[in-house]
């Protein structure tokens, strides 16, 4: 099973060798494809292979390439990688209404006990108890809107009143580049698994190429968090963005048993797809770190 983050920060060519990553720069190294979850390439000094980038397709592996400031711009997605894919498109656009608005309530709901526990682990209890509240009461489709109530509270708890998520600051910058890359793995686990990520249950904004993925990330957004309000940002260069990266191979609970993140969206994603397709909402999974 892959488990690896590979990232390419400087000049290099990337090729493909007998089920091999070759990476030749400065020095060759090179890492078998089978042990690839995601590479991330950073710097726009890089070459690559079109044998490469088609058995990187091949093994699942998701590919992200950054922009010339070394944020993420686009990934790779396969037209196709899933025996089922026909069948599973068609039945995502037959899941029930009633069904959706009930399992987007159930995401929300684990989105507001993730935030709950950061800020009972931050001793920030007003607060953490003030969500608790907002968690007993969310509705189908969270008509009462009790995922934006918590996420004021939430951030002005963590990051300070004057906090906005609007802002072009250090803060924000880490917080988005974490989410894109949370955003990218739930883009692989969804076109591997047969769907559409741009067939959202909550999230329709026709111009946004990944609605279902924002839907389904909304619990894991909470571990971008807790990694940077632990850091010292003066600025987001190699070592915080490398932080933010590892992020993916942190370990979680779920069923009952630890798994790395990757893998732990994997078996999420599952619990959602079967909840969606058998009209069952309480199937979706919740993890604990």
């Amino acid at each position: 099973m892959s488990w690896r983050t590979v990232v390419i920060n400087s000049r290099c060519k990337l090729e493909f060798k007998l089920n091999y990553l070759i990476i030749r720069g400065h020095e060759t190294k090179k890492i078998h494809i089978s042990e690839i979850a995601v590479l991330i390439v950073e710097s726009t000094a890089v070459a690559l292979t079109a044998m490469l980038m088609s058995k990187l397709i091949e093994n699942k592996v998701k590919v992200i390439f950054c922009d010339n400031k070394h944020n993420p711009q686009t990934e790779l997605l396969p037209y196709s990688n899933h025996y089922k894919n026909s069948g599973n498109i068609k039945a995502q656009t037959m899941w029930k209404e009633s069904t959706k608005q009930k399992v987007w309530a159930k995401i929300i709901e684990y989105k507001i006990c993730q935030q709950e526990k950061f800020l009972e682990d931050l001793s920030l209890q007003y607060s953490s108890e003030l969500l608790n509240s907002y968690k007993k009461n969310v509705m189908p489709n969270d008509f009462t809107n009790r995922e934006g109530h918590s996420a004021k509270v939430y951030f002005n708890a963590i990051f300070g009143l004057d906090f906005c998520r609007r802002s072009e600051d250090l803060i924000n910058s880490a917080l988005n580049y974490g989410y894109a890359i949370v955003l990218s793995a739930f883009n692989r686990e969804i076109v591997s698994s047969g769907y559409l990520t741009q067939l959202g249950i909550f999230h329709k904004n026709e111009y946004n190429m990944f609605n279902l993925s924002s839907d389904l990330m909304e619990p894991f957004r909470i571990l971008v968090d807790r990694v940077v309000i632990n850091m010292k940002l003066e600025k987001i260069g190699p070592e915080e963005k490398l932080s933010l990266v590892n992020i993916l191979n942190y370990k979680v609970l779920i069923n009952n048993k630890k798994q790395y993140l990757t893998n732990a969206i994997s078996v999420y994603c599952k619990s959602v797809f079967d909840a969606l397709n058998k009209n069952k909402p309480d199937m979706v999974k919740n993890y604990e770190l």
